[in-house]
C-alpha cells in the first residue's frame, strides 16, 4: 500500500511547490488537492462534514494550476485531483487542461472526480444539481474519447461535440486514472461501467474490509478484475493500526490530512506522520 497526503492549497497555507518537494525527499507517493471555483455566500447547502464550513473551501487555488507548480518542483511524487467538481466544468477545457498536466509531469497525474455537494455552487456554472451524475458520466466517457483517439467527437444529452481534434493526448493511455470519489452503491456502479478507481472518504469510521468486500462484489458483478483498480482512502487515520488494517484489506493508497496551516505547521505535522511512512 503506497502512502499520499491531502490539503486543501489556500492563499495562506504552506507553498505548494515546497510542500511537494518534502513529500517526494520524505517518501510519500501522492499529492492530492480538492477543488471549489467559489462558495456562494447564501450558505443554503449543508457542509456534508457538519457544522460551520471551513474558510479553507472559499480560498483553494485552482488544482490545476495548483498542481502544475508541484509537478514542477517534483520529479516522482504523483499529484492528483481530490476531487475534480468535473460536472460544472467544460468538458473539453477540462479534457486540455488534464492531458496537458499529465504530459507535462511525466505521467504522474490522478484524476480523481466527482459530481459535488453543493447545489448553488453548481448552479452558478449554469449547471442543474438533478443532473450533476448523468453529465458526469458523459464527461468521462467524452473525455477518454478525446485522450486516445486521433479524432473523436461525442452525441450525449450534456456532451455533445462533432469530430474533433485534440492533443497533445496524456502520456498514460488511455487516459490518467479516473477515481471517483464517493460512498454510495451508485458510486461504486459507476466506477465499473467508466473509471479506474475508487475514492472513498475516510471520515465517519469506514470499515474498509467491508467496504473492500463490497467493492469486489460490484467488480464481480460488472465483469471487472479487482487487480486493475484502485481504492485511495481520502482521509486516512494516521495511525499504525488503522494502516495495517488498510493494507491487509488490499487498499492501493491511503492519503492522510494535511491542514490548510502555514509552512512551519504543516511540516510539523508530516515530522509526525515520518513514522508511519516507515
Amino acid at each position: 500500500m503506497k502512502i499520499g497526503a491531502f490539503i486543501f492549497d489556500t492563499d495562506y497555507s504552506i507553498d505548494i511547490a515546497e510542500l511537494a518537494q518534502e513529500m517526494e525527499q520524505r517518501g510519500y507517493e501522492a499529492l492530492l488537492v480538492p477543488e471549489h471555483t467559489h462558495i456562494p455566500a447564501s450558505r443554503q447547502s449543508p457542509w456534508p462534514g457538519g457544522g460551520d464550513l471551513p474558510q479553507e473551501y472559499w480560498h483553494t487555488y485552482d488544482p490545476f494550476v495548483s498542481l502544475s507548480f508541484a509537478a514542477a518542483a517534483t520529479k516522482n511524487l504523483k499529484v492528483g485531483t481530490g476531487i475534480c467538481l468535473l460536472p460544472q466544468r467544460d468538458t473539453l477545457v477540462t479534457a486540455k487542461l488534464a492531458a496537458s498536466l499529465d504530459r507535462m509531469s511525466n505521467g504522474r497525474f490522478l484524476f480523481g472526480v466527482g459530481a459535488g455537494w453543493n447545489r448553488e455552487e453548481l448552479e452558478h456554472h449554469g449547471q442543474t444539481f438533478a443532473s450533476r451524475f448523468k453529465r458526469l458520466e458523459e464527461q468521462l466517457q467524452a473525455m477518454k474519447g478525446l485522450w486516445s483517439e486521433d479524432e473523436f467527437g461525442f452525441k450525449g444529452d450534456f456532451v455533445q461535440f462533432t469530430p474533433s481534434w485534440s492533443f497533445p493526448k496524456p502520456i498514460q493511455q488511455p487516459g490518467p486514472p479516473m477515481i471517483l470519489g464517493g460512498e454510495s452503491d451508485h458510486t461504486l456502479k459507476r466506477i465499473m461501467k467508466y473509471a479506474d478507481g475508487w475514492l472513498p472518504r475516510g471520515r465517519g469510521g469506514l470499515d474498509m474490509a467491508k467496504e473492500m468486500a463490497r467493492f469486489k462484489q460490484h467488480a464481480d458483478e460488472a465483469g471487472r478484475d479487482i487487480n486493475d483498480l484502485t481504492v485511495s482512502l481520502f482521509g486516512a487515520a494516521p495511525k499504525p493500526e488503522a494502516l495495517d488494517g488498510y493494507r491487509e484489506a488490499g487498499l492501493t493508497r491511503a492519503l492522510l490530512p494535511l491542514l490548510s496551516e502555514d509552512r512551519d505547521k504543516v511540516l510539523q505535522r508530516l515530522d509526525k506522520y515520518q513514522p508511519l511512512l516507515q
